[in-house]
């Protein structure tokens, strides 16, 4: 196993660091200490490897702006209707950097925007690449100094963990998230629609005219977002008119990591098999990729569903519907959370 470290370019006059963790079952990662961004991930096969996260090359790309390929999005990721909540009767206002008047994924320079002071290590078997930052009290209008720790570990068992911790000095929301786009046969290979996808979820939280939860809880059962046995994604979006952007609600009776969605590519046998202690999972699955026209890694123009994203996460919107596992943070509490992708192939 081993870790290498290469720069990346500079951002505000800080050096940006790629480090590429590489196993001995054929895996290997770059990860960047800019936005905590996954930049490639290859993964073996039937027939050999493949790069299978859409990104970039360089970080001009990436500083171009991008719809979040390979980067996690904080304090709180997904949507914020007018960007205002309250805690302890205390109102907010976030920044609102979205269409329909939301605070998406931050804001408009959320923590995937930022470079952070990192680190790498191995314990034992793993890799460890352990990435810090202090976001200060009203940063995008967030309230209290968050102080958080994202760690990326890569075993000799070919599973990528994601972990995140986080302080507070005031009480605060958070929910951060990895927003990396996936497709199992590689990132240039086109579109992900003869992939099978199964979600170990009986709800989704439906969303309304504003891409934000209404506040139900939906049974899957006889609708088009039942995913619980394998799907193929062409399939599915057939039934959704191309479109899924949806939460789904996870088995909360269960603790520790539980299994969440697997992702397997017929052509290549690569599968992907994710675990989480989070209470959802947001299935977004890159519909408006060729509008947004995204030129990544060889020059490949990403298409429609190029890539899925499967961002284990706190329902979205939930600090203000009282029904949702709560988001909040509280000084001497630990913010702690931690996501599995376990890679095989048959």
């Amino acid at each position: 196993m081993t870790i290498n470290k290469t720069p990346f370019g500079k951002f505000w006059n800080r050096d940006v660091t790629c480090y590429t963790l590489e196993n001995h079952g054929g895996i290997s990662v770059n990860i960047l200490d800019y936005g905590a961004i996954i930049q490639s991930l290859n993964v073996p096969g039937r027939n050999g490897y493949a790069d299978i996260i859409l990104g970039f090359d360089t970080l001009y790309d990436y500083l171009e702006g991008h719809p979040f390929f390979g980067a996690i999005a904080g304090r709180v990721a997904n949507r914020i209707p007018d960007g205002q909540f309250s805690i302890d009767n205390t109102e907010y206002q976030l920044s609102v950097n979205a269409p329909f008047d939301n605070h998406l994924h931050g804001g408009f320079r959320g923590f995937d925007k930022y470079v952070w002071d990192s680190e790498t290590f191995t314990d034992e078997d793993t890799m460890v690449v352990r990435l810090h930052r202090i976001s200060p009290d009203g940063e995008e209008g967030y309230p209290g100094t968050l102080d958080t720790t994202v760690t990326y570990t890569l075993n000799s068992e070919n599973v990528l963990g994601f972990e995140v911790e986080a302080i507070a000095d005031k009480p605060t929301i958070v929910n951060i998230v990895q927003h990396s786009y996936i497709n199992m046969a590689g990132h240039d290979t086109g579109d992900v629609t003869s992939q099978e996808l199964s979600i170990a979820a009986d709800m989704v939280t439906p969303t309304n005219d504003r891409l934000c939860p209404t506040g139900d809880i939906m049974d899957v059962t006889d609708t088009p977002f039942d995913l619980r046995q394998p799907t193929v994604l062409g399939t599915a979006f057939e039934r959704t008119d191309g479109v899924f952007d949806v939460n789904y609600v996870l088995d909360s009776t269960k603790t520790g990591l539980k299994p969440c969605a697997r992702l397997r590519d017929p052509n290549s046998g690569r599968i992907m098999t994710i675990a989480t202690t989070l209470p959802g999972v947001q299935f977004y699955n890159g519909h408006k990729l060729f509008e947004q026209n995204q030129v990544g890694k060889g020059r490949y123009r990403y298409p429609r569903w190029a890539g899925i994203c499967l961002e284990t996460q706190g329902f979205p919107n939930a600090i203000n519907h009282d029904n949702f596992p709560s988001i909040v943070l509280r000084p001497g509490e630990v913010y702690s959370h931690k996501t599995t992708y376990a890679f095989s192939y048959d």
